[in-house]
């Protein structure tokens, strides 16, 4: 991992938060082309994606998400520090190449997959793939359709403004940056980071995303090169769910019991009258014993 010379600067190969606004500027058009703050975005139409999470996001300073004059500039920035610079186009995204611009036979872009699709839709602005290539319709005719594979901002100065918010220093969070960068959802993971082993458990929503099974060679390479860790484990756990029983509404019968005897046994002594009891059998007179006459007269 890269060394830390000063704190608080950043320095090429750093993992940062980063907070940007990009606008492109163009014969007096502006033009939003990113931004972290949704309050941007909605004053530009910009509508949110799913899965999208406004704020300062995860970056590799010196990377390859931005051109590489941008990664540059991003270099030894302070935290907490905010700068505004302008690029021109062949800093940014290049100049126009007019070569870009290819012409294709209707029939030729009715056979692409995606307008093979039941919603497929082609109009001006609509992008293709077209053999590995994506590029904008710019016209189209009854048999002609006009494709530009330019940048869609080439040619146009831009203008950034960025500030780091902070430096990713744990690796527990370097390896959620990550996952952020290469498939997004960084904070859904469960990471565990002990000497030099790092562990990924999978949330569940991205069990069956195509998405995930795509980025997951790329989040381990990253990882391995950036962390240079022994294993990486990647869980993903299926529980099978166990039906849930019918609740009763029946009251166990010992409990009825125990309830109702003794209201029962009251309302019965209530009500029935007591029984009369049979006399007792006496007990028979003993006969008298004779008493002594005396000796009988001669």
């Amino acid at each position: 991992m890269p060394s830390d010379p000063a704190p608080g600067v950043t320095q090429s190969g750093d993992l940062v938060r980063l907070d940007y606004d990009l606008w492109a500027e163009s014969g007096g058009r502006t033009d939003l082309v990113d931004t972290t703050h949704e309050e941007t975005a909605q004053q530009a139409g910009v509508g949110k994606t799913e899965g999208h999470v406004w704020g300062p996001r995860a970056h590799q300073v010196g990377g390859e998400y931005f051109p590489a004059a941008i990664e540059t500039s991003l270099v030894g920035l302070r935290v907490g520090e905010t700068v505004e610079r302008e690029y021109a186009p062949a800093e940014a995204f290049g100049e126009r190449d007019p070569n870009l611009i290819e012409l294709f036979s209707m029939h030729e872009i009715s056979r692409l997959p995606e307008m093979r699709r039941e919603d497929a839709h082609l109009d001006v602005g609509t992008v293709l793939t077209i053999e590995g290539r994506r590029g904008r319709v710019v016209t189209l005719t009854a048999a002609r359709v006009r494709v530009d594979f330019n940048p869609p901002f080439a040619g146009r100065k831009i203008r950034g403004k960025f500030t780091v918010t902070e430096r990713i220093a744990e690796p527990v969070e370097q390896a959620r940056a990550i996952v952020e960068m290469q498939y997004g959802r960084g904070g859904e993971f469960h990471i565990e980071a002990h000497e030099k082993s790092l562990t990924l458990k999978v949330p569940d929503r991205s069990k069956f995303d195509i998405g995930w099974m795509a980025a997951k060679p790329r989040v381990i390479d990253r990882l391995r090169s950036y962390l240079h860790p022994h294993t990486i484990r990647v869980v993903e756990e299926y529980v099978t769910p166990t039906p849930e029983k019918p609740a009763t509404t029946e009251a166990p019968a010992t409990a009825e019991a125990s309830s109702t005897t003794p209201a029962s046994e009251a309302a019965a002594e209530k009500t029935e009258p007591p029984k009369p009891r049979a006399p007792r059998a006496r007990a028979a007179p003993k006969p008298a014993e004779p008493k002594d006459a005396g000796p009988d007269p001669a």
